[in-house]
């Protein structure tokens, strides 16, 4: 997979949490996802298709910074992964997914999104439907880990 497909995700990520959550998020050691687990308890997942390829993009949240950026956000605390917490974790995926189609849209891939689905619970699984690598970036924050996963036919 294209590594120019990665960092778009990577940064957006960060812009968006630390703009509209007042949340720091820390980058980890990349690899190569080899199964379908979700690192998390609530994930959006969304498919992106342009002329040249296609792919997803997942983002996966612990519960603990889940309720924490739905805080910030919305100065709600909910009690768990509740649907306001599913409806904010499909917004950040939009609005992340939206900022790296931008920075990629400036590279000459004119992408189209579709809208994403959530996916909640213990031991959940992701499913992406293109050809390429699945690449997974952890990332730590003071109230828990958030994954993305990146995963381009080429």
């Amino acid at each position: 997979m294209n590594v120019e497909f990665i960092n778009p995700f990577l940064s957006s990520l960060v812009n968006v949490l630390n703009t509209m959550a007042n949340t720091t998020i820390v980058p980890g050691q990349p690899r190569i996802k080899k199964d379908e687990l979700a690192r998390g308890d609530v994930s959006g997942l969304i498919g992106m298709v342009s002329p040249q390829t296609k792919g997803s993009f997942s983002i996966t949240f612990e519960e603990s910074l889940a309720v924490e950026i739905m805080f910030r956000m919305l100065g709600e605390r909910p009690k768990g992964i509740t649907p306001d917490v599913t409806d904010m974790v499909g917004e950040i995926t939009n609005m992340v997914t939206g900022g790296a189609k931008r920075v990629l849209g400036e590279k000459g891939y004119d992408f189209t999104m579709a809208t994403p689905v959530v996916v909640s619970g213990k031991n959940h699984t992701i499913s992406h439907k293109s050809e390429g690598a699945k690449i997974l970036m952890p990332f730590d924050s003071d109230f828990g880990k958030v994954h993305i996963e990146v995963s381009f036919d080429k």
